[in-house]
């Protein structure tokens, strides 16, 4: 090799910079140098996140202590999304997107049986036992179940900037990443256009083979300094701004939500995510449907319902701005952008997490071992990831798209078909006479399965008209099988498994 990758400079911590830093560093160990450079001066926020199930392999893949993990970063169990008044607006009605397949998935259609039989039942609760888990508070597993195994598929709430520290301090102790705690005063380029250097007002100059922009929304290297411009996709997605607030328990032994809770407002929806402490809890709306004094009136009167009209009053809200949208391209040279620095879209369905573990699990893998063949890597990266984003906008924008609402501007808005990605539309026509499958989607590393699809479908009320020959052979007595020992197992969960808040006593502080 005539010019070998050997150091890999990352700009900017918090969660993508450190869990990129952890999956490099866990996987080359000393053929790597892995340095991570970031501002002693940058704000955090911490209103609670959530994470997808990968969020298991790749802490296990970094070498950390799920229980450890928990206790640090005031982590809870999150096993999908409920979704309040999507489908009319009443607040009593809501469906799951819960993270467990469901029941004989890779195995039999139930579909057409659930649609011609059951469908009384909610499509969530009929095909895995998550739901009605969820709606009981209860956890997971069992104590006695190994770090980061299941018996229900899990990810977690956690609190971002502990978690930005626990694995600054795994990195740094156990992984040998170099951390610089300094000022960048200054981005140097090589004749190639390459970055060579960053200049540091302490430190001087670092260089590196390869630097991974963390930067968050600033993006200074690859959109200040490379020039990739970032493309906007507020016309198929509205929202740009949000509202967040950190809200205490009533009493500290309320039970911990088992779902991220998302609740459809006049001119957008407001997460909330419960931890341990306390809850995270935000509004996130388009600010082209609502002035910043409607969404904080809407925000203060949803809290009003857990907490006393004084308090819902008084605390306080932060307000951020964002452009939905993402680059043109995000591996430009020998710079590569992970986290927000590559772009952001609303918070639904959590996958800011997932592309930062897919973006740093990708250059793990594929590293370039000379810059020979950095050229090569860039475009591989920056194909797949087109892909992915399209397919986040388009399974975000199914939830406003199947809403049956139509009593604001926001909502009706989105029922536009010119609002609605070409790829969305071909895909609902094919879905009125077949369910999502397999053949819907090309990849093996989907960023959300035809089972994501299939809960938000048939949560939401979407019928599908099966052909008669094909409702005759599939809803048969597997089909039927299948939905009696989801019913069993559901029995046995719910009085086999321990509340939310009792398995991380035990996990985290043995009570």
């Amino acid at each position: 090799m005539n010019n070998p990758v050997k150091n890999i400079l990352i700009l900017g911590g918090g969660s993508a910079g450190w869990l990129t830093a952890g999956l490099i560093a866990a996987e080359h160990g000393s053929a790597l140098t892995v340095t991570l450079v970031e501002s002693p001066d940058v704000p955090t926020i911490g209103v609670g996140e959530g994470t997808w199930p990968t969020m298991r392999q790749t802490l296990g893949n970094i070498g950390v202590s799920e229980n450890a993990f928990l206790r640090e970063c005031d982590a809870s169990f999150k096993q999908g999304t409920k979704f309040i008044g999507w489908r009319t607006g009443d607040s009593a009605e809501y469906y799951y997107h819960p993270f467990t397949l469901p029941q004989g998935f890779f195995e039999v259609n139930s579909i057409p049986h659930w649609q011609a039989q059951h469908a009384a039942t909610p499509f969530a609760s009929a095909m895995c036992p998550q739901e009605q888990i969820c709606e009981q508070q209860l956890a997971p597993k069992q104590a006695a179940t190994p770090e980061f195994a299941a018996v229900l598929n899990y990810a977690y709430h956690l609190d971002a900037v502990k978690l930005g520290h626990f694995l600054s301090n795994h990195c740094v102790n156990k992984l040998g990443v170099r951390h610089v705690r300094d000022h960048v005063v200054g981005v140097n380029l090589s004749g190639s256009g390459d970055i060579a250097s960053l200049s540091t007002k302490e430190q001087g100059e670092l260089a590196a083979d390869l630097f991974i922009d963390c930067s968050g929304s600033r993006a200074l290297l690859i959109g200040e300094h490379m020039g990739r411009k970032s493309l906007s996709r507020h016309s198929v997605l509205f929202n740009d701004r949000a509202l967040a607030v950190q809200v205490p328990y009533r009493e500290q032994k309320d039970p911990i939500a088992s779902a991220t809770l998302s609740t459809a407002l006049r001119s957008g929806w407001v997460w909330d995510i419960g931890l341990p402490t306390r809850r995270g809890v935000g509004y996130v709306y388009s600010s082209a449907h609502s002035s910043d004094e409607d969404a904080e009136a809407e925000l203060r009167g949803y809290l009003k319902a857990s907490m006393d009209d004084k308090a819902a009053e008084s605390i306080e809200l932060r307000q951020l701005q964002f452009e939905p949208g993402h680059r043109e391209a995000f591996w430009h040279k020998n710079c590569v952008a992970v986290g927000m620095s590559s772009g952001f879209i609303e918070p639904l369905e959590a996958s800011a997490l997932a592309l930062v573990e897919l973006s740093a699990s990708m250059i793990r893998d594929d590293m370039p071992a000379d810059h020979a063949v950095m050229e090569h890597a860039a475009n591989r990266f920056n194909e797949r990831f087109r892909y992915r984003w399209d397919r986040i906008i388009d399974f975000l924008k199914l939830h406003y798209v199947l809403s049956a609402r139509r009593d604001t501007e926001y909502w009706r808005d989105h029922q536009d078909p010119a609002s609605i990605p070409e790829r969305l539309q071909e895909l609902l026509e094919i879905w009125r006479y077949r369910a999502p499958s397999r053949l819907d989607f090309f990849q093996s590393e989907e960023i959300f399965p035809a089972a994501s699809y299939q809960y938000v479908l048939y949560g939401m009320g979407f019928e599908t008209q099966f052909a008669e020959q094909r409702r005759r052979s599939e809803s048969d007595d597997s089909a039927r099988r299948l939905l009696e020992e989801n019913a069993s197992q559901t029995r046995k969960m719910l009085q086999g498994l321990p509340s939310n808040r009792e398995l991380l006593a035990q996990l985290c502080h043995g009570a």
